[in-house]
């Protein structure tokens, strides 16, 4: 349901610009089908993952993962070039989320599964997309076909799965529905117009610095034990910021 409300910000925001920008080459509609497709394949890995297993395992498995597997594929294949603090700040941040889900202890194999699927997702429609706005003459037409298809897709999906329970929860929550649609919009809006601009690999990194504040809100939001493990974590991961920052 949560979900469903961040799509619906996503569908009108993407309407908006669809309606007010140039129209997208022909040639990128498969792109958008096919970051849509993945996308679909992310929402139920994740929602599998959080159902199966324990928030500060899987969120770090399915976030620190990704951006290795896009700075692998960037490299070979894309010919994205990195400086040497870029790859160092790169490999940084992704140790130090993926450190964070292992002093959790021992991840069990089915939520393990749907983590790092999450995390091939997460790559994949970050290298798609990245290709998109590369190739397309203004990255607000792919943008806002991506977000208006995306959208259209799950409030159908979810209409006619639980149209009932879809209403009473937007009515329920609108205000933090809108909110949440603002923030993960705006979050994937601004990684994509950066990737538009600079290598792919250290943009999925920062994007993944997220995981400090998810940190930040378990101790002072959840009030769970702010351990030395943490602490760690978290300076590896913002010295790895402080390396892209250099380059």
């Amino acid at each position: 349901m949560a979900l469903t409300m961040i799509r619906i910000v996503g569908f009108v925001f993407g309407a908006v610009l669809v309606f007010t920008q140039p129209p997208l080459e022909t040639k990128l509609f498969p792109l958008v089908l096919a970051a849509v497709s993945i996308h679909f394949i992310y929402f139920y890995c994740l929602i599998n993952a959080y159902k199966f297993g324990d928030f500060s395992q899987v969120y770090p498995i399915s976030r620190g993962a990704a951006p290795l597997l896009v700075l692998l594929v960037g490299v070979i294949w894309l010919n994205d070039r990195l400086t040497i603090f870029e790859l160092a700040g790169t490999l940084m941040i992704s140790i130090g989320v993926l450190t964070l889900a292992f002093f959790a202890g021992k991840p069990q194999a089915k939520p393990l599964m749907f983590a790092f699927t999450t995390a091939v997702c997460i790559a994949s429609y970050t290298l798609v997309s990245g290709i998109a706005v590369r190739a397309s003459e203004s990255i607000w037409s792919y943008i806002g076909w991506l977000e208006m298809v995306t959208g259209f897709s799950v409030i159908t999906f979810s209409l006619m799965r639980r149209k009932r329970a879809m209403l009473e929860h937007l009515s329920a929550n609108v205000l933090t529905g809108l909110l949440a649609g603002v923030l993960s919009i705006s979050a994937f809006v601004a990684s994509l117009w950066a990737i538009s601009r600079v290598p792919m690999a250290p943009i999925a990194a920062l994007r993944e610095t997220s995981i400090i504040f998810a940190v930040l809100i378990g101790v002072f939001v959840f009030r769970e034990r702010f351990a030395l493990n943490r602490i760690i974590a978290s300076v590896v991961v913002i010295v790895g910021v402080g390396c892209l920052v250099i380059a």
